[in-house]
């Protein structure tokens, strides 16, 4: 019980659409209901049966009867006036208008449903985007991002499907059936008593059958969304894979996952299949039975045919809405499934938090200062050990050793990218956790490795989001990064959409554009991981001759691997296994003849 509320919870936005599709569904099955006896007087009619003379009604009467008995003599009446054929007409023209407005509600339900629908797909959408955005790097680290792609698109069709199954189900289905009831009952309470055993019966195997759909639903979203993890790599690895010809290692991996979910939903689309024709199947024996108790009661002069052909009719308006139960059931299941994926995403805890009194910060004075830093990604192994290191502000700090040694850990814990478990890193004095982290954040300009950009112009790759840049700031900050003349020789200019990761760019001028981005926006301290490693020999220059007028009276840390790079820098931090080994200038260090000593040798070599 509690999974539905969570599930109707995502509709409290959309009350008044909700109220006035449960008046349309109302409406319909009174409309409904009412066609089923309206159809007495025609069969009457067809039947030629003799019209004996009807009394007033009794308004005195308890119970429904009275507008049974209202409904005949004015039917009487018209036939005593008009003759049967004009009464046959009156009576047509009276159930085609029943049955429009039953249509007409039946309409109107739907079209104040589709808001709810579209809302609710935006809505959890948004939620989970916020939540993508709002996670720590820890999170995308042990996550498949085809898999949160997956429960962004699949899983929340998923839900909004459920929940529309779920509003349809519980308001209109219950009104048709005790509406149909209700009539039956007045017809023959015997022949109801049968009916009712037949549906719980039925609504009694649908169930056993049913009770492992939730389950094997969860698994297929799971593996959709491992399906969905590979086509992305393939997507994004494109060229590395017709490079190596691993087009049918691929092929084998994406057809393996393709086939565990086909294999997985075969017996979850069989139970859901079954429900309907079984349904169906057990309606018709209930007809049968009906028939052989029935025609006894007509035989007998107890109901009248007409008067039985309308409890079939009655009936057979149960049975649709009973099945609707069935596949909604199955549906319900699946929404479930999909929605527990979605709340575990939403659930998940992000202790990047920022504290509700936290001080702002807008300038960097002073320095930077690890005190005793230890951190691991898992809570088990380190990959940082009681790091002590202090970088005053205006020093260029480079960061070497081999690969895992802790390099882009150590700068990504500056942002607060990651928290630490161990120690505090301070920022003017200041502990980085009892600062604003838009603030905080806002005061680094970071250059990675793999230059990261969008499906966009290339002025809003520049500019990023950011706001109160001039064009000519941009264009300035295109000409420090060597990027100017090679963005105006380009199809529009700064206006050039450069494809999905810059696609339509080389390497060099792919990561000259990030080194603009993070030049534009003039922070305190640069964060440069191998910002050069994608250039030729000849950008590299003119990018590291631009790079060091602006690493000018700025605080920079370089991570290297190509240690001739970093040779005037004012300090070097030698990491192993993310312990600092030494710090120093390159003079002392290659005089000290230490590991940076080693790692210089290697390279020369």
């Amino acid at each position: 019980m509690g999974a539905l509320k969570g599930l109707l919870k995502y509709i409290e936005g959309y009350k008044h659409y909700v109220g006035l599709n449960v008046i349309s569904n109302l409406l319909m099955v009174i409309f409904s209901v009412v066609s089923i006896p309206s159809l007495i007087p025609f069969l009457r009619l067809l039947f030629n049966q003799e019209i004996k003379e009807v009394p007033p009604p009794d308004w005195t009467m308890p119970g429904f009867s009275k507008y049974i008995d209202y409904f005949e003599y004015h039917f009487f009446i018209l036939i005593q006036n008009h003759g049967r054929e004009k009464a046959l007409l009156y009576v047509c023209a009276i159930i085609i208008m029943i049955f429009f407005f039953k249509n007409l509600f039946r309409f109107l339900s739907l079209y104040f449903m589709a808001p709810v629908r579209t809302g609710i797909v935006r809505d959890v959408r948004e939620k989970l985007y916020d939540k993508f955005n709002s996670l720590p790097l820890s999170f995308y680290s042990k996550n498949k991002k085809g898999d949160l792609i997956s429960r962004m698109t699949t899983d929340v069709l998923e839900i909004e499907s459920s929940i529309l199954n779920m509003v349809e189900t519980i308001v209109r289905e219950p009104l048709m059936i005790i509406g149909c009831l209700t009539y039956m009952i007045y017809v023959s309470p015997s022949l109801t008593l049968v009916v009712i055993l037949m549906v719980l019966i039925t609504g009694g195997v649908i169930g056993v059958i049913g009770s492992r759909l939730k389950k094997g639903s969860a698994q297929a979203q799971g593996i959709m969304g491992n399906m969905v993890a590979v086509l992305e790599e393939t997507l994004s690895g494109i060229r590395i894979i017709k490079g190596f010809n691993a087009e049918n290692y691929m092929r084998t991996t994406f057809v393996e996952k393709n086939n565990q979910y086909r294999n997985t939903l075969i017996p979850v689309f069989r139970r859901r299949d079954l429900s309907s024709p079984l349904s169906e199947f057990l309606g018709i024996a209930v007809v049968a039975i009906l028939l052989i108790i029935g025609s006894r009661y007509v035989f007998s002069g107890e109901t009248s045919p007409e008067t039985f052909l309308t409890f079939l009719f009655a009936f057979y308006s149960v049975i649709n809405p009973a099945k609707s139960f069935s596949k909604a059931y199955y549906n319900i299941q699946k929404g479930l499934a999909a929605s527990d994926r979605i709340k575990n995403i939403l659930a998940e805890d992000n202790h990047i938090v920022e504290l509700e009194n936290a001080l702002p910060i807008s300038s960097f004075e002073k320095g930077i200062e690890f005190k005793n830093v230890s951190y691991s990604y898992d809570n088990e192994n380190k990959v940082l050990h009681n790091i002590q290191l202090k970088i005053q502000e205006g020093t260029v700090c480079a960061l070497v050793g081999a690969s895992g040694s802790g390099k882009t850990t150590l700068t990504d814990l500056l942002p607060r990218f990651y928290d630490i478990d161990e120690g505090a890193v301070l920022m003017d004095g200041k502990n980085i956790k009892e600062l604003k982290i838009r603030e905080l954040r806002s005061l680094f300009g970071m250059v990675s490795q793999e230059p990261i950009l969008f499906h966009d112009s290339i002025y809003n790759n520049i500019v990023f989001g950011r706001e109160g840049f001039t064009k000519e700031q941009v264009e300035n900050a295109a000409r420090i990064a060597n990027a100017h003349e090679f963005i105006l020789e380009t199809e529009k200019g700064y206006d050039t959409i450069i494809g999905d990761r810059g696609s339509k760019l080389s390497g060099g001028q792919r990561q000259r554009l990030t080194i603009a981005r993070a030049i534009l926006g003039d922070p305190p301290i640069l964060i440069l991981d191998e910002a050069t490693s994608s250039l030729d020999s000849k950008s590299e220059k003119a990018v590291q001759k631009a790079l060091k007028k602006v690493m000018e009276n700025r605080t920079v840390l370089v991570i290297a691997h190509r240690l001739s790079t970093i040779k005037d820098v004012d300090m070097i931090v030698v990491l192993e296994e993310g312990r600092i080994q030494e710090i120093g200038t390159h003079k002392e260090l290659i005089h000290a003849e230490g590991a940076y000593h080693n790692l210089v040798r290697m390279q020369t070599i």
